[in-house]
């Protein structure tokens, strides 16, 4: 038995204190105020303790871009850099792609979390999405799907893609509805649509948007867009990238006040830690300027945020008290992708694998007991 104490505890839904965590076999087993006196004691000296942080939408580590690389050596530079930024738990994007990069990417996670603890799996961003909100995608990719591509794709993707970003114009009626019983999350993103759309599509399932306010129709006073048709769904998920660029802090503030928690927090870097300064890929010619990846034409091309520094933005920009921060990088995330019963919470049963940080979020670590990464 491992007991840690001395510590705060940001359950997932509340803060405890005067408690301590016992990890039994890389599972937590109690939260509860005493110690057994059998105990293996880890004491935190005072420090916050949560669920280990959840990106759903990472492209790249310190070096490898997922949808350049998909493949183990991607995979595993994805761990490392997420790890060192307490955010253990992450889905690898695929950005759009031709359809053998697609099942390639697939394949390697499976591979990957088949031979030791894994990732929590995909996050397949197009390529059936709205040329006229492509952002940083390339054209000579995005496509309409046809049934035999989703097919394939659904067969094999099963229990690896967790996201799937989709315009939902795009798509028949029969094409959605064979998306939304896979199980597969999806998320309306890359997208044309009006309010009138938007609704219509979340009515029949979809419970998430991609990147709140980028790569979609905005609202307007006439036309509400698929901004305004967020705001006005209380079923729906909003992940936002709290980097001053991707939305201006005032409209964050708007959303965190219309979303309440429903918000969440994403990165959406393409490399983590600012050590890649220049990324040129089939199209994608991306440089770091001013602390923001941008490609030639001025587009933001994915962020360089981590998730520590996402949930201090939310605090420091946009009103967000430490503990809805953590929420909105554990158990938001977790319910918005449906793993709320797995991950994104202390509690009795789940994974001993953890994010350790101080007040102002200033210093953050990944704290994993052996045996705590549970497959996916």
């Amino acid at each position: 038995m491992k007991a840690i104490s001395n510590v705060v505890i940001y359950t997932g839904d509340e803060v405890l204190r005067d408690q301590c965590i016992l990890i039994d076999q890389g599972t937590i087993v109690a939260v509860q105020p005493e110690i057994p006196a059998d105990a293996e004691v880890t004491d935190l000296g005072g420090k916050n303790i949560s669920a280990g942080f959840i990106d759903i939408q990472l492209n790249g580590g310190y070096e490898h871009y997922f949808s350049r690389d998909p493949g183990r050596a991607a995979l595993e530079d994805m761990c490392r850099a997420s790890d060192a930024y307490a955010t253990p738990f992450f889905l690898a994007t695929l950005i759009s792609s031709p359809h053998e990069t697609i099942l390639e990417a697939i394949t390697a996670i499976r591979s990957f979390n088949n031979e030791g603890p894994g990732i929590l799996g995909m996050h397949l961003e197009g390529p059936f999405m709205n040329p006229q909100k492509k952002g940083a995608h390339s054209s000579s990719i995005i496509r309409k799907p046809t049934d035999e591509e989703l097919d394939t794709i659904i067969s094999l993707g099963k229990e690896v893609i967790r996201v799937m970003t989709i315009a939902p114009e795009c798509f028949t009626d029969r094409q959605l509805e064979r998306l939304l019983e896979t199980g597969i999350v999806l998320s309306a993103g890359h997208s044309m649509m009006t309010y009138e759309q938007a609704q219509h599509c979340f009515s029949r399932g979809i419970t998430l948007v991609t990147h709140l306010y980028n790569a979609m129709t905005q609202l307007g006073h006439r036309e509400c867009g698929l901004v305004g048709a967020t705001f006005d769904n209380d079923n729906v998920y909003a992940p936002i990238i709290l980097d001053g660029g991707h939305c201006d802090y005032a409209a964050a503030r708007i959303a965190y006040r219309q979303k309440r928690d429903q918000l969440f927090l994403i990165s959406d870097s393409s490399f983590l830690g600012r050590k890649k300064k220049r990324f040129d890929w089939e199209g994608l010619d991306i440089e770091m300027i001013d602390g923001y990846y941008r490609d030639k034409a001025g587009h933001l091309a994915g962020a360089a945020i981590s998730m520590p520094e996402a949930m201090k933005n939310a605090m420091d920009f946009v009103g967000a008290t430490l503990q809805e921060a953590v929420e909105m990088a554990t158990s938001r995330p977790a319910r918005a992708i449906r793993l709320a019963d797995r991950i994104g919470f202390v509690r009795k049963g789940y994974p001993a694998v953890f994010s350790v940080f101080d007040d102002r979020l200033a210093a953050a670590e990944t704290l994993e007991f052996p045996g705590g990464r549970h497959r996916f």
